[in-house]
């Protein structure tokens, strides 16, 4: 099934490599239930989770470089450099590059253990990958993405996680207000990450099952969103900055959750 290492590689204009780079695009993406995970990071973290790989694109040089990796795959085809660089979206692609199965995650499904985060009208595929990755690292059971929030199969945002995608359930719910009601069923306390909270982090109780609530990168929260959360959590500015960006605010939160449920 895979094209032998000594064969030609394919080229950028070849039918295989072409249908693969149409799940840049969103409305592939959901038609097929297909994405691409772009990096050995991605791919690795692809390959550990059944049936999610169809196939890997390779280069010949990464093909001997990531051997043992790609010794779990079950079709590994080989490419020329300028057909893996149309498929990645790196400045300096690795050169592997995997199509996979959407993982479809129910919501219940990343309600899971004792810290989740939920991320509503985050639009940037790079903020919303590195939550992720962030949930992941401070061991959280789950990300929700809620409202209009990016595409969790965007490249950038399956980059951007650099494999935490398939560490930990991500779940999509268009209805950020469904999700955090979701959660409060599930017994979580859910805490509104917001300049303007009326709780400071540093006194908040974190000591119970937490969901956090992150909005917007330019607006953040909706006022109607943020009132239905349990607690409005403000993170303490002591210097002369305005605010923190959204990645940042999520891994002060997170790991504050993270270090009250471990001490």
């Amino acid at each position: 099934m895979s094209t032998p290492l000594t064969g030609t590689p394919l080229t950028v204009g070849n039918s295989r490599v072409k249908e693969a780079r149409k799940l840049s695009r969103r409305p592939a993406r959901s038609e097929r239930r297909l994405f691409l995970a772009d990096g050995p990071k991605a791919v690795e973290g692809a390959l550990s989770v059944s049936g999610c790989v169809v196939e890997v694109f390779a280069t010949a040089d990464a093909r001997h470089r990531y051997a043992d990796l790609l010794g779990a795959a079950d079709v590994v085809t080989t490419v020329d450099d300028r057909a893996l660089a149309s498929l990645s979206e790196s400045v300096s692609p690795a050169g592997l590059v995997a199509v996979c199965r959407h993982l479809d995650v129910p919501l219940g499904g990343a309600l899971s253990g004792s810290l989740v985060a939920i991320c509503a009208d985050v639009r940037d595929p790079g903020n919303a990958g590195t939550v992720i990755r962030t949930a992941d690292a401070a061991g959280a059971g789950g990300v929700v993405l809620a409202g209009s929030s990016v595409d969790a199969y965007n490249p950038k945002t399956v980059r951007a996680t650099v494999g935490s995608l398939f560490h930990l359930p991500v779940a999509v719910e268009a209805d950020a207000a469904a999700a955090v009601a979701a959660a409060q069923a599930a017994g979580y306390t859910v805490l509104a990450a917001d300049g303007a909270g009326d709780v400071d982090l540093f006194d908040a109780d974190l000591t119970g099952p937490t969901a956090w609530l992150f909005g917007n990168e330019a607006w953040g929260l909706p006022a109607e969103l943020a009132a239905l959360a349990d607690q409005r959590v403000a993170i303490p500015i002591h210097g002369r900055a305005e605010s923190l960006n959204l990645a940042t605010a999520a891994a002060v939160c997170l790991y504050a959750s993270a270090r009250a449920h471990r001490s």
